[in-house]
């Protein structure tokens, strides 16, 4: 429905989601973190899709928690997957951040719990929680030093300061600066790059690249070895390598 909190669209192996708050900048209210949650759960447990792209509606992409509905009593936590349905546990699958206007507060600790952040030139990147005497206690902290110098990751928390997409880029945490209106379409180019990739490849290569911050090298060869030798004895490991020698694209089953 289009009144929905959340909607959701398939585009060839990819699912499109959308923050459909726009009279409220897509702040994050019960409704729109259970939404999130649901749609992530359609992502993974389809095997006819591979990439989801969140975006927002209107002209940002979110403003973060709603603090009217907080100070109402609701709390925007989804069981294990957190925060707006996505800041603890986010998909399986690769996921891509298509940011317009701005990615604030929680808003952009929802951009930065997915894998991949595609913004429009003029957007604004922050978490200015600090100024209302809140901490951004929704993966910010967490997911800022791994993606910036730990430096600058302290100098936004502690000053509140947002940067634009360019200056992101130039951190290395954004994949693509667009022209304003253009997020979603080059995050789609992106995910049709990505959905083309063998499923299961896609989602062991991103467990293993998320889960090997904390491995010593000695865990890393085991524990990696436990992930990907399925995806090698796989039919689509075999369909692969057919096709590349018989130089047709591949055809793949998910198993």
């Amino acid at each position: 429905m289009a009144d929905d909190p959340v909607l959701t669209q398939r585009r060839d192996g990819v699912l499109l989601i959308t923050l459909n708050r726009p009279e409220a900048r897509n702040a994050v209210n019960t409704a729109l973190a259970e939404g999130v949650a649901a749609a992530l759960d359609e992502l993974d447990a389809d095997d006819a899709l591979n990439v989801g792209v969140l975006t927002g509606a209107g002209r940002s992409f979110c403003a973060g928690m709603d603090l009217k509905a907080f100070v109402a009593g609701e709390r925007p936590w989804v069981g294990d997957r957190g925060f707006a349905g996505i800041a603890q546990r986010a998909s399986r699958k690769p996921l891509i951040a298509a940011v317009e206007g701005f990615a604030v507060a929680g808003g952009f600790e929802i951009a930065l719990a997915c894998d991949l952040l595609v913004a429009a030139r003029n957007a604004k990147l922050g978490v200015p929680e600090v100024r209302r005497s809140l901490v951004a206690a929704g993966g910010a902290l967490l997911r800022m030093p791994q993606r910036m110098p730990y430096a600058l990751a302290m100098e936004l928390a502690l000053t509140g300061d947002p940067i634009e997409a360019q200056r992101g880029y130039e951190l290395g945490v954004v994949n693509r600066v667009t022209e304003a209106g253009r997020a979603v379409e080059v995050a789609l180019e992106l995910a049709e790059r990505i959905a083309a990739n063998g499923p299961l490849a896609l989602a062991a290569t991103k467990e293993v690249l998320q889960a090997q911050r904390d491995w010593s090298q000695e865990e890393f060869w085991e524990r990696q070895s436990t992930i990907v030798d399925p995806v090698f004895a796989s039919q689509d490991a075999r369909e692969g390598a057919t096709a590349f020698a018989e130089k047709r694209p591949p055809v793949w089953q998910g198993h």
